[in-house]
């Protein structure tokens, strides 16, 4: 009995993932990333890909993000938001990324996590009100996001343990935390 059960949940989870996996190879030629470096809307996809994307908009309103097997980062870091604020929608299936965004913005984050997670991992800061404000959205399933202030890699606060690991301290909210 015990082996029956073993070996449909080892066979489900099978089928689940290959299926998964054809999905994703299919929406790779059929979902393009739309946006350059000065578009106030993005539409960016990650399939089965890495993602490297850095903006300079002038009014960002922002846009969708799917991160579908595959992940990096989203540099708004040299962005403009529109003064009414952004919206960022991301889907992370099985993938993840690192959002980076100025140390001064107020980042709302709403993520549904599902056997996955959302985090904002800046210090911990009283944010004017009239600071910018960014709404964060979507879904993470099996996957994340962690929005950072800098690129961990390049100031250095990944040596310790590896890319996106931070120091101790009080000031570092935990990224095992949830949303």
């Amino acid at each position: 009995m015990i082996g029956r059960l073993i070996r449909f949940v080892v066979g489900g989870s099978i089928l689940l993932i290959g299926s998964t996996l054809v999905g994703a190879a299919v929406a790779r030629r059929r979902i393009p990333s739309v946006g350059t470096d000065e578009d106030d809307e993005i539409a960016l996809a990650a399939i089965l890909a890495p993602i490297g994307f850095e903006s300079h908009a002038t009014a960002f309103r922002g846009g969708s993000v799917l991160l579908w097997f595959g992940g990096g980062d989203i540099d708004l870091r040299g962005v403009t938001l529109d003064p009414a604020g952004a919206r960022l929608t991301i889907r992370a299936i099985f993938g993840g990324g690192r959002l980076l965004v100025p140390e001064t913005w107020a980042v709302d984050l709403r993520m549904l996590a599902i056997f996955g997670g959302s985090a904002d991992v800046r210090p911990a800061l009283e944010r004017s009100p009239d600071s910018p404000r960014l709404l964060v959205d979507g879904l993470a399933v099996f996957g994340g996001l962690a929005v950072f202030a800098s690129d961990p890699e390049i100031d250095g606060l990944g040596e310790a343990g590896g890319a996106g690991t931070r120091p101790p301290g009080p000031d570092r909210r935990d990224l095992t935390a949830g949303t």
